[in-house]
């Protein structure tokens, strides 16, 4: 089931982003988050911003995330897509289905306009679901992020989220 985040999801959804901090090039951050820091982080979601949970059997599995893409005003009409699964869930169509349920929330939104994603140029799996859902690939930074001892290219890609009379009727 796919569901917005509550407050009492934040240990799991640490859990998650921790073990991809520790162990995994899908995120630049280095050091575990405290749950203090997650708490904070799960406060900024509010409004055009949203967190949604995959839950089975009461426990969240994943998440998705629209967060502020940059402080800027004039960036206000972005936001930033993150897709998260815990390692025991992973290849089972809930990145996907967590993904499709934040974009129809984008779209939705007339505040928002474009969907941003900063994607490791390794991780092989999102740049497919990217793809697989209509971003369009704009440009690979080189070596801008080190992590495990070795430099990563670090892909972005967007989508347009901005409803117009021919995606009306799709």
């Amino acid at each position: 089931m796919i569901r917005r985040a509550r407050e009492e999801d934040i240990p799991a959804l640490t859990e998650i982003y921790n073990d991809a901090i520790l162990h995994t090039t899908a995120t630049f951050d280095t050091e575990a988050k405290s749950l203090e820091d997650r708490r904070s982080w799960f406060a900024e979601h509010c409004g055009c911003y949203v967190i949604f949970v995959a839950e089975v059997d009461g426990t969240a599995v994943g998440y998705a995330s629209l967060s502020r893409y940059r402080e800027r005003k004039a960036y206000e009409r972005s936001a930033e897509l993150s897709v998260y699964v815990h390692r025991d869930w992973r290849g089972r169509g809930i990145g996907r289905a967590l993904a499709e349920e934040t974009l129809a929330f984008a779209e939705a939104r007339r505040e928002l306009g474009m969907v941003i994603s900063q994607v490791t140029a390794e991780n092989e799996a999102s740049i497919r679901l990217h793809r697989q859902l209509g971003f369009s690939y704009c440009g690979q930074l080189k070596r801008v992020g080190e992590k495990f001892g070795r430099l990563l290219d670090l892909n972005i890609y967007q989508k347009d989220c901005t409803k117009t009379e021919s995606s009306d009727t799709r």
